[in-house]
């Protein structure tokens, strides 16, 4: 969905649809680079599921791989579908679970995938004699998360059976920690244990991984092998401990006010009538609602940036739209820059803010913004490629 149309051009000539996500693949570049070294010598995983955070799965693989990602991580054959249809070659993990059903796939698309019970490994096994290939696998061992995997027995009497199907290559054996940004680290080292207690059993499987970004940046003896890195990678800290590392962030997204106009006192503003004005007030329309990425539950509560000064939510957010009251901001007219999550003029509003105000976390604000959003690529404050909706032309390499 990428194409090379706008290549060249300053963020601020974009006059496309007026709201669109900024992606600055230097930043992200920095950032890969800063936890490829914190995690070495272990190999780094960039994880780009659910369209890489809002990021743009295929242009955050690539530029990713470019600063030095050995692979990447995915949850479904959907997502692994994408990039190789793309052109990108590198190993992809799946972290999920892949049904039976999909083993034809995984083979033909050479994905990595996650198998915790046999009838997926001999799925998975006649796949890959019919097609003459060799699956490598990943077991995925329950160590206190309870979401997916086996226990040790389980997964110890699994590793052997699958070691002796035809086109099974068992090539890792991971955990997928509970609270490793918590503060506290006496589970996630629990786990720790329970993940070195089974490679112990499993000594001739080549590769461990269990640390995301929270243990990237605050355990780095648990990398091991190969690490995935989510979070961090898109410059937000999992931690409030994890803080002293230098993270960029990736992503902008942002609007134009498209109408300014004036209402009188007492007047009602939105649907559900729920916000009204104190005083003669100026409203400002902006085009992005909770379909682009702008939770509901942010409503008459969260701040957009006009003119580097907060402009509050007037109002239910809307599908499509919301407004801003800025009758406080002396000057504001339509056509002006609004920052939905940025820095506007040394002010900021980040997925963060926005996450404690909606009661979520970054991880969600960042996963909403939609496909429909156009995102400009940038390097050296520059575009180098957009990806609209429709546009399915790829962009120059890196991009």
């Amino acid at each position: 969905m990428t194409s090379e149309s706008g290549a060249g051009m300053a963020p601020g000539d974009w006059s496309g649809r007026p709201v669109w996500a900024e992606i600055d693949l230097d930043a992200l570049a920095h950032n890969v680079r800063l936890l490829a070294a914190r995690a070495a010598p272990a190999r780094l995983l960039a994880v780009v599921k659910a369209n890489a955070y809002g990021h743009g799965a295929v242009a955050v693989a690539r530029a990713a791989l470019e600063a030095g990602a050995s692979g990447l991580a995915v949850i479904c054959v959907d997502e692994g579908d994408e990039l190789r249809r793309a052109g990108i070659e590198a190993p992809v993990y799946l972290l999920g679970y892949s049904p039976p059903a999909e083993a034809e796939r995984v083979a033909s698309l050479r994905l990595v995938p996650t198998v915790a019970s046999l009838p997926v490994a001999e799925a998975l096994s006649r796949a890959a004699v019919a097609q003459r290939t060799t699956v490598t696998v990943q077991l995925e061992l329950e160590t206190g998360l309870h979401r997916h995997g086996a226990e040790l027995e389980p997964l110890v009497a699994l590793a052997e059976a699958a070691r002796k199907l035809p086109g099974i290559s068992v090539g890792a054996i991971y955990t997928h920690f509970a609270a490793a940004e918590e503060g506290d680290q006496t589970f996630t080292r629990l786990q720790h244990e329970r993940l070195m207690q089974a490679a112990a059993r499993l000594p001739w499987i080549p590769v461990r991984h269990c640390s995301a970004s929270a243990s990237i940046l605050l355990s780095p003896d648990m990398s091991h092998e190969l690490v995935r890195a989510g979070l961090a990678l898109y410059g937000y800290h999992p931690s409030p401990d994890t803080a002293t590392v230098e993270l960029r962030r990736v992503m902008s997204l942002k609007s134009r006010l498209a109408r300014v106009h004036h209402v009188a006192a007492g007047a009602t503003v939105g649907y559900g009538r729920t916000w009204t004005a104190r005083r003669p007030s100026v409203i400002g329309l902006v085009m992005c609602g909770y379909a682009d990425g702008l939770p509901r539950s942010l409503s008459s509560r969260a701040n957009l940036l006009v003119r580097g000064r907060r402009a509050p939510i007037a109002g239910r957010i809307a599908m499509d739209m919301c407004m801003v009251d800025l009758t406080e901001i002396p000057g504001a007219a339509a056509g002006d820059e609004v920052a939905i999550i940025g820095e506007q003029d040394g002010a900021l509003v980040d997925a963060d803010e926005l996450a404690l105000l909606a009661g979520t976390i970054s991880w969600e604000i960042l996963a909403g913004v939609s496909a429909r959003v156009p995102r400009l690529y940038l390097r050296g404050g520059r575009a180098v490629s957009v990806s609209t909706l429709n546009q399915r032309l790829p962009g120059p390499p890196g991009a």
